[in-house]
């Protein structure tokens, strides 16, 4: 299975393909949808760390790419800040999501990028699809999602022209929003989800560089980005909630109930306590990056 990019941080990842495959389809449909809101907060709270990353890949990348590729695209994200970047470059997004490429096709039209955006229905576990040569190809979160990287990396490595860069990107851990102390439970509640989400294997990816090299590739750089985002957007409170909605039911019995408890009151809609009315919520984390060169 390939899953949509960025995202999509599933903290079981088996336990949720089983719901995405055998749930109703008006429940697989929620799930997406909400998962494609968490994408859109995401490059709308973390855009001045998009701008970093895809000014460093271009100092990597060939002049003036022609073709982009964003892998696992999800809603976008990376592909559309990429399409800012280089003026004149296809941007092609590949997805086994109808929904996600849906919702990106309408974010390309509203910001005029609709004429330099092909997608690409496909299931990366099944075979690379047909998008000809590439200059640039960006995977962020999606790599570790696939069954068999190496033959998606040999892949990668194939499509891409002589000269051409791959850029991985992971998350080294889940977001951090919250104070030690919530005013409410024990204080570190962030902390042992972050521990528990762990423990399930949440995220888990190796690192890239001995997978690039095997597969053909010369690296070309790596770089941790530390995101802290201060003052807090406004999207912030929507964005943790959506995050942390996102991980809630994976977190059942994996939590003591006090933990499940003060994490539901931070999700409710009507606590003065609750993330969508909280005034110290920040953005913290770190993302890795590895820029990979086909010789």
């Amino acid at each position: 299975m390939m899953s949509h990019s960025q995202h999509h941080d599933h903290l079981d990842h088996e336990d949720q393909r089983d719901r995405h495959d055998h749930d109703g389809e008006g429940h697989a449909h929620h799930d997406e949808a909400g998962l494609a809101d968490l994408l859109d907060l995401d490059a709308v709270v973390l855009g001045a760390y998009l701008e970093k990353v895809t000014e460093w890949a271009g100092r990597h990348a060939p002049d003036a790419p022609r073709t982009i590729v964003d892998v696992g695209a999800g809603t976008g994200t990376g592909g559309l800040a990429f399409a800012r970047r280089f003026a004149t470059a296809e941007v092609v997004a590949v997805d086994r999501s109808p929904l996600m490429l849906g919702r990106l096709q309408a974010t390309a039209r509203e910001r005029g990028l609709a004429d330099r955006l092909r997608v690409v229905q496909a299931d990366l576990d099944l075979a690379w699809p047909s998008v000809g040569g590439v200059d640039l190809a960006w995977a962020s979160s999606s790599l570790h999602e696939v069954a068999d990287p190496h033959r998606v990396l040999t892949d990668l490595h194939a499509a891409l022209n002589p000269g051409g860069l791959l850029v991985v990107v992971e998350m080294d851990g889940p977001p951090r929003f919250l104070p030690d102390d919530i005013g409410f439970g024990r204080p570190g509640l962030e902390s042992r989800c972050h521990e528990a989400m762990a423990r399930a294997g949440w995220n888990a990816h190796p690192d890239w560089r001995p997978y690039l090299e095997r597969a053909g590739f010369q690296i070309a750089a790596e770089h941790r980005f530390g995101i802290e985002v201060t003052p807090a957007p406004p999207e912030t409170g929507r964005y943790a909630h959506a995050y942390l909605s996102h991980i809630r039911r994976g977190l059942d019995g994996r939590l003591p109930a006090d933990d499940l408890d003060a994490l539901d009151r931070l999700l409710a809609q009507d606590d003065p306590g609750a993330l969508l009315h909280r005034g110290d919520l920040t953005v913290r984390g770190t993302r890795t990056a590895w820029a990979a060169r086909r010789p």
